[in-house]
């Protein structure tokens, strides 16, 4: 593979339980220093994805909400991880007021649901993950970045999951 080539990986969420495996594999592919912006329609479970993946690093899933009227949660897991939710921010400056850039640059993990309202200010090499409504249950994944670092992420979950299916 290139090292500039975009990597794209799919998945088929036909369940809570896969989005719960994805969120682990993901978890356990993530290092500190991560950015994943994600995307998707309001209820396509962006939240239960980011639910997982904290409750694979030690986070108690309970713990996990979403943080549309506090825009942030900190949870305190094997790597910190920060949980931005972007969807109710006026424009980008008002994301970077809440001190996002520091924690983007932090050796935490930042996962920001809503990532579209503060694209133009997101690092370049982070994860991007697309999650759309295919029926009741069923949902549609999109994994991609085109940043080398991002890609050898990608890599170490399409590693996993496939050794896992």
């Amino acid at each position: 593979m290139a090292e500039n080539a975009p990597t794209t990986l799919q998945f088929v969420s036909n369940d809570e339980a896969d989005t719960i495996r994805l969120g682990e594999t993901l978890a356990a592919a993530l290092q500190p220093g991560c950015v994943v912006a994600l995307t998707g329609s309001l209820g396509a479970g962006k939240t239960r994805l980011v639910q997982a993946i904290a409750a694979a690093l030690g986070v108690d899933r309970d713990d996990v909400t979403s943080p549309t009227f506090v825009l942030i949660q900190e949870y305190e897991a094997a790597i910190p991880i920060f949980h931005f939710d972007a969807y109710r921010l006026r424009d980008s400056d008002q994301f970077l007021e809440l001190g996002a850039d520091e924690l983007m640059a932090s050796q935490g993990i930042c996962l920001i649901e809503w990532a579209e309202r503060a694209e133009e200010i997101l690092p370049v090499s982070r994860l991007n993950i697309r999650m759309e409504h295919q029926g009741e249950d069923l949902r549609a994944i999109t994994i991609n970045s085109d940043a080398p670092l991002a890609a050898g992420w990608l890599e170490a979950v399409k590693k996993r999951f496939a050794q896992e299916t």
